[in-house]
């Protein structure tokens, strides 16, 4: 399974950011596979999770996560969404408080026997306190790549508190000269 250099990835967010944004070519539409509005605790099961009703981006609430060193908070798995020849962006507002290291998302998606591959939204890591930010890790799957589980992450790569709000797993369609 090839993957993508960092000159191609950045042209991959720029081309998806201009069609989620509705200015891209006509049939380039971004569609919503997965929403969790984190309006409660339902279904996240990560240790250190909790739900707080004070501190959201939607004034619904958002899930609280403390670290006292590095870790990688498994928040949802998605199953078999039947998708292929897509980018798949796992996107969150993400809310940082005394953090020292960095935070981030991570997606990781499953390919049975020929493994799994995943993506970090390294580029824009958040650090130290910051308000809502909206966040998002982009995944470029190929004609005949099909994932059968998603796995959506956030990682604290250090400690602090971080809370994490309106998750969105989006599909959107792979730029033409990507699909090599």
């Amino acid at each position: 399974m090839k993957r993508v250099s960092g000159i191609k990835m950045l042209a991959l967010v720029a081309a998806f950011a201009t069609s989620a944004a509705g200015c891209g070519p006509r049939g380039s539409e971004t569609v919503e596979l997965r929403r969790y509005p984190l309006d409660g605790i339902e279904g996240v099961t990560a240790p250190g999770a909790t739900f707080d009703s004070a501190v959201t981006s939607d004034g619904k609430g958002s899930v609280r996560i403390t670290a006292e060193g590095p870790v990688s908070v498994p928040l949802f798995e998605t199953g078999d969404i039947d998708v292929e020849d897509a980018v798949l962006v796992y996107q969150a507002m993400v809310r940082t408080e005394g953090v020292e290291g960095k935070a981030y998302l991570e997606m990781w998606s499953s390919f049975g026997a020929k493994g799994e591959y995943f993506s970090r939204g390294l580029d824009t890591a958040m650090t130290g306190s910051a308000g809502w930010t909206a966040q998002s890790t982009p995944f470029l799957l190929r004609p005949g790549e099909n994932p059968d589980n998603v796995k959506l992450n956030l990682v604290i790569d250090g400690k602090g508190t971080v809370w994490i709000d309106d998750i969105r797993l989006l599909k959107g369609r792979a730029p033409k000269a990507l699909k090599t």
